[in-house]
Formats: structure tokens, sequence, C-alpha cells
């Protein structure tokens, strides 16, 4: 039986032949590769044998090509040509200088962390690419499995994922305008109980964490309007239809008014996550030490 060919050895004797195809002559082309004849000549046997052809025959000026061996050369100039462009493209996207990183980020975070990191982190290494991707916890753990991003900001510390906190943000309560308790500074969850609230789907993080607050005061208020954006939902309290708990960052866009929270656990810490099964490429490194090494909390 005939031994396996390494793929990596037939890559090699590719862009041998392709050489050899090119000067038309074995010892010519051993010396431009640095090899010896015997080397080359073994290579050359191996691609026969692999491909059941005879790809040169000897003539007094060296080698020609068979038929045969004309179909051989132009396919591994095109396989030798597309492994070349591979590694190169390869090559550029892990550069540590000029690569490209792909981060995933919590929508809530379009506008107030993201924008701040990228900033910096862009100022620190400017030739490093960041291809960004805005979507919801689950949907950035998902992408981190599947291997489409390399890094992702979740509010949700998963048990298989490093992660490591990067910033903690105050939560407050957005009231209209309008709203009876609207000239206090801070106020009670429990103080709300009767008005309607509006907030982002079950299943997104930031829904468990008011949840968690609601349960804490014991009061379940009934839900007018759900959102993915707390932008959409900043602009909804400030419209009259309900007031909401989001990051103080928000309170006020449109309009709405915000008020502290008396409870201490009114906060929600943004968390950079990535795989630990496989080391980081270089410039998604770079990104992590980065965010490792400064502060990106509330002043």
């Amino acid at each position: 039986m005939r031994e396996t060919y390494d793929r990596q050895v037939m890559m090699r004797d590719l862009q041998w032949l392709v050489q050899l195809g090119e000067l038309g002559h074995v010892t010519e082309t051993a010396s431009f590769l640095g090899t010896s004849q015997p080397t080359l000549s073994r290579a050359l046997a191996r691609l026969e044998d692999e491909l059941g052809v005879r790809i040169f025959e000897r003539v007094p000026t060296g080698l020609e090509p068979t038929a045969d061996g004309r179909v051989v050369l132009r396919a591994a100039r095109e396989l030798v040509d597309r492994h070349d462009l591979l590694r190169a493209e390869l090559a550029n996207r892990l550069d540590p200088d000029t690569g490209l990183i792909r981060l995933a980020f919590l929508d809530s975070m379009a506008t107030t962390l993201v924008p701040r990191l990228l900033r910096a982190f862009h100022a620190y290494a400017p030739g490093l690419k960041v291809a960004l991707s805005q979507e919801p916890d689950h949907d950035i753990r998902r992408d981190l499995a599947r291997g489409t991003v390399e890094l992702g900001l979740t509010m949700e510390r998963s048990d298989d994922l490093a992660w490591l906190p990067v910033r903690r943000e105050r939560l407050v309560v957005v009231v209209p305008p309008s709203h009876r308790l609207r000239h206090r500074k801070r106020v009670d969850l429990a103080d709300l109980a009767d008005d309607e609230l509006v907030t982002t789907p079950a299943g997104f993080g930031h829904s468990a964490i008011v949840q968690g607050l609601l349960s804490e005061a014991g009061i379940s208020p009934r839900i007018s309007f759900e959102s993915a954006d707390l932008a959409t939902i900043e602009g909804l309290v400030a419209a009259g239809l309900g007031v909401a708990v989001v990051p103080e960052a928000f309170a006020g866009q449109s309009g709405s008014v915000g008020l502290a929270l008396s409870s201490p656990g009114a906060t929600r810490t943004i968390g950079l996550t990535w795989r630990t099964d496989r080391p980081l490429a270089p410039p998604a490194a770079r990104l992590l030490a980065f965010v490792r090494e400064r502060s990106w909390d509330d002043d």
C-alpha cells in the first residue's frame, strides 16, 4: 500500500514543481531552491506516483513537460498561488500591528462604553482593525462558541468562558418629565409599583437585572412596552409611556428625568469575555491587554 502523502510535504513538492517547470533543469532548480538534486528528484517522483502520470520528459536541453505534465503544472501554479495568498491574508489578519479583531457587544453599549473604549484603543494601536457585532448576550456567547467573534462585551459571566470585569455602571430610574416623582433625588422601586414599566424582553441580561431589583423591592409592575434598545426605552419613557431602569448614561437623552435608586444593588457590571480552549490571536490579545491595564468605571 502506498504511504500517505503528508500535506505539508505535498505543498512544498508542488512549489518545487512550479520552479522546476519554470527553469526546466533539475540541477539548476535544485541550486536555486537550496536543496540537492537527489532530493528534488525524489520530490518529483512522489508527485508522479501520487498523480499516476509522468510530468516531464528528458530532452537535450533539460526537461520538457508532457501533455499530462502541462495540466499538472497549471494546477500546481494555481494551488501554490492560492496557498501564498492565504498565508499572506492570514498574516495580515493576525499581525499584532495591522491585523483584525472581531468584537461583539451589547446594544446598550453602542453609545457609551464601546465608543469610549475604541477611541482610546485606536489612539494606542491605530493600525489594528476592529470588526464589530452588536447583538444580545446569548448571541454573543453563540458567536464565541462558533468562532465568528473573538471577544465579547457582556453582562453575564459564563462558566465555560473567561471573563474580565471592565466597567461598573450605576442604574437609575427614568420617569417622564411630568411624572409625580420627577423632583425627587432618590427613590425606592416600591414607590413605582403602580407605574407601567418599559424594559427589555425576557432573556436579555438587562431584563434579568431589572427583574431581580423588582423582586427585591417586592413589586411586579405591568409591562407596557419592550425593546432590545435602551435608547429606545428611554425615548418611550420621555414620551410618557411608562418608567424604566437604565444605566445612568441613558437618563435624559430624550427628555426623561433620571432618579437615583436607593437599592445598593442598582448597578450592572460589563465584562470582556473570550474562549479559553484556544489562544487568542495576537490582535485580540493586544486589545485584551489594553483593556486590562485601564479603568473604565464610572467616575
